[in-house]
């Protein structure tokens, strides 16, 4: 029977970069990814374009139940470094905002460039088949393969992500593994997902779908300020994806609009020139005219803005600056960019990757219990997991 240094399970973005790394260290690796191609998510993600890293990248852009966990393989191979790998296979890149990365042609260039490194690292690839069956044999492990195949293996590396895009092949089978395995999965949900309201909410929406806004929005303590976008289905945007990982069902998200903008000096200079407008008409000079008229229905105002004191123009500020609505609900998988939750970290050892109590196994990228914020940051944090496990394999 043949037998393997290292079997990684998923050729996303962290299995590819872990199974480089174990080749170039000379291991005999066997790289195994159920579609037809590798890198799917690497390809659709950005538009084409592809996010792959943030120049801001720190352990504060993470969610995980240990907030620590992530430090050390950020630190070991930061997205400078992956930088660096980008600048090495010429693949012109640009910052869009916020530190986010894009390549300037098609995501298929870090597709090709990594596939090109996994050759030179005489990784072997198994394209089209699952693992129908895995377990502890000696001190590795044996894999049957659905085309009949069985092999075994030193190493096994599960690469295979988190439940996002279904329509991709997402399942939970690395949580699956976990638990064969003995390792405690953490409370798993959709993130960087739109969120969605009931059909009351929805009605009132219509006029107002496909705007977009800037604005702060908050659940709870957390905040986010970028684009909001009013959709058919409720709210999206870079926005309330971010604030998407922080909510849950029941409780509200407060929304400041154009923050920044002096909205009662505004209204109160308005009031001075043309004090007979509609209170609508006078914010749609810092709003869009469609959002203007739905907020200034729901305001409590009446009159043109002459009747209004100055009491009564701060307490509208105030109110634009702390929209309240409450979600039903998200999107959920189907469209979620990430899967908040996953392989608790409390089980594995922070610079391999490895699981403490199954010697050799090794979880890495979105399956485990890592969650970056929309940005780049998942693909890094996909990178850097990927390096540091290929470091140990």
């Amino acid at each position: 029977m043949i037998t393997y240094d290292v079997a990684i399970i998923g050729a996303g973005a962290a299995g590819m970069m872990c199974a480089i790394e174990a080749g170039k260290r000379g291991r005999t690796v066997m790289l195994i990814e159920h579609s037809d191609k590798p890198g799917e998510k690497i390809r659709i993600s950005g538009g084409g374009r592809c996010n792959f890293t943030n120049l801001h990248c720190g352990p504060n852009n993470f969610i995980s139940a240990n907030p620590h966990f992530a430090k050390s393989a950020l630190k070991r191979y930061s997205q400078r470094d992956f930088i660096a790998w980008i600048d090495r296979h010429r693949i012109a890149w640009h910052e869009k905002t916020l530190g986010q990365l894009f390549c300037d042609g098609p995501a298929t260039q870090i597709i090709d460039a990594l596939r090109g490194e996994m050759r030179e690292a005489g990784v072997g690839v198994r394209l089209g088949v699952s693992v129908s069956s895995h377990k502890r044999e000696g001190e590795g492990f044996e894999l049957r393969l659905s085309d009949g195949t069985v092999f075994r293996c030193r190493s096994l590396v599960i690469a295979t992500g988190g439940k996002s895009i279904p329509k991709m092949g997402a399942t939970g089978f690395a949580y699956d593994v976990a638990k064969a395995y003995g390792l405690e999965v953490t409370e798993t949900r959709p993130a960087l997902v739109p969120l969605t309201f009931g059909p009351d909410i929805l009605e009132r929406f219509k006029p107002i779908a496909g705007i977009a806004v800037d604005a702060i929005v908050r659940a709870g303590k957390t905040s986010f300020e970028e684009a909001l976008l009013f959709t058919h289905r409720g709210l999206s945007g870079p926005a309330i994806l971010q604030i998407s990982s922080y909510w849950r069902e029941g409780e509200e998200i407060a929304i400041s609009f154009q923050p920044g903008f002096g909205i009662f000096d505004e209204l109160k200079s308005q009031r001075a020139e043309n004090g007979r407008q509609a209170i609508g008409t006078a914010m749609a000079v810092f709003l869009p005219k469609r959002l203007a008229q739905l907020l200034a229905a729901d305001c409590g105002l009446t009159g043109n803005l002459a009747d209004q004191s100055d009491k009564k123009l701060k307490a509208l500020e105030a109110w634009l600056r702390d929209w309240r609505i409450k979600p039903t609900g998200s999107e959920g998988y189907r469209t979620a960019e990430v899967t908040l939750g996953g392989i608790d970290t409390a089980g594995l050892d922070s610079r391999s990757m490895e699981a403490r109590q199954a010697p050799g196994l090794y979880f890495i990228g979105e399956a485990v219990d890592v969650t970056g914020w929309l940005g780049g940051f998942n693909f890094q944090w996909a990178w850097s997991s990927g390096w540091s496990a290929g470091q140990h394999v």
